[in-house]
């Protein structure tokens, strides 16, 4: 009973100049809005972040057991001292040991974190919103309803096309599948893995924006297209994403796409053309 007290005193002594070098450290990191090309810095992050927590658990559960364990050992010299027959209870050490073992992330790519600063993720950029799109091009199809219908807007159908733009095929406008290869290219340049991980949920979607009447989004005009890691799509409106993701909207915002994670109501799998862009692709006569 003495020597366990001081076995897990031993250890939580040796956790707490870890924690206490690595989280100051830790917390110091900026948000993820540096190059994309740092992705591997990013993923290492990510499982520091894993690991800080994993030692503030166990640092935790040690100061408990040894409350624990210490108040025991007082009511113990109180007590009778036990026959010889008297078998000691299991302890539970090697159960919270192995309830709060290391955290190995297995996928990186695919792992859900919290969107860093996500307000500010299009910093510097805006959105070609309904009314915009309206007004520049007219309506994508002369009635809207709420499923995917054929674009009929002799303007934008003959700009439309169906073509692979690298992981995935996707039906868009010309300028914007052209975009999309581009970014795609460089993500596979810069970080293969990711790029073979990358997969779609969608891009034409000719409908009205449910909920409105007559509104059509940036899907419904060829300017739009949803992502994911793995073919898992996201939770709509958390706040979080795939780690992937996070990556993949540094490319995109470099190429002039907004990232849905910024809205109020956060959709990350979101990307889409934006205002600038799209002036840019009209004053050069490509729409």
């Amino acid at each position: 009973m003495r020597l366990l007290p001081a076995i897990i005193l031993g250890i939580a002594i040796i956790l707490a100049p870890i924690i206490w070098i690595f989280v100051p450290k830790l917390l110091q990191q900026e948000d993820f809005a540096g190059p994309a090309i740092d992705s591997g810095a990013r993923i290492e992050i990510e499982i520091l972040n894993q690991q800080v927590e994993d030692l503030q658990i166990r640092l935790e559960d040690l100061t408990q057991e040894l409350a624990k364990v210490a108040s025991t050992a007082s009511a113990a010299s109180r007590a009778p001292a036990p026959s010889q027959n008297a078998t000691m209870a299991p302890s539970n050490d090697d159960e919270t040991f192995r309830r709060n073992g290391e955290n190995d992330i297995i996928d990186a790519y695919a792992q859900v974190v919290l969107i860093a600063n996500r307000r500010k993720v299009n910093e510097g950029l805006t959105i070609a919103g309904p009314s915009y799109l309206a007004r520049v091009f007219g309506p994508p199809r002369e009635n809207l309803s709420n499923r995917c219908e054929e674009m009929t807007n002799p303007r934008l159908k003959s700009k439309l096309v169906l073509e692979d733009v690298g992981p995935i095929r996707v039906r868009l406008l010309k300028p914007a599948a052209e975009s999309l290869r581009r970014v795609f290219e460089e993500i596979r340049v810069t970080d293969p893995d990711l790029y073979a991980r990358i997969d779609t949920a969608g891009s034409l979607c000719v409908r009205q924006i449910r909920g409105t009447r007559g509104r059509a989004s940036t899907h419904a005009f060829g300017l739009a297209v949803d992502l994911n890691i793995d073919g898992v799509l996201d939770t709509l409106g958390d706040g979080k994403t795939q780690l992937g993701l996070t990556i993949l909207a540094d490319f995109f915002r470099k190429e002039g796409w907004v990232w849905g994670a910024s809205w109020g109501r956060e959709d990350s799998m979101h990307f889409e053309v934006s205002r600038q862009k799209l002036d840019e692709w009209i004053q050069a006569g490509a729409l």
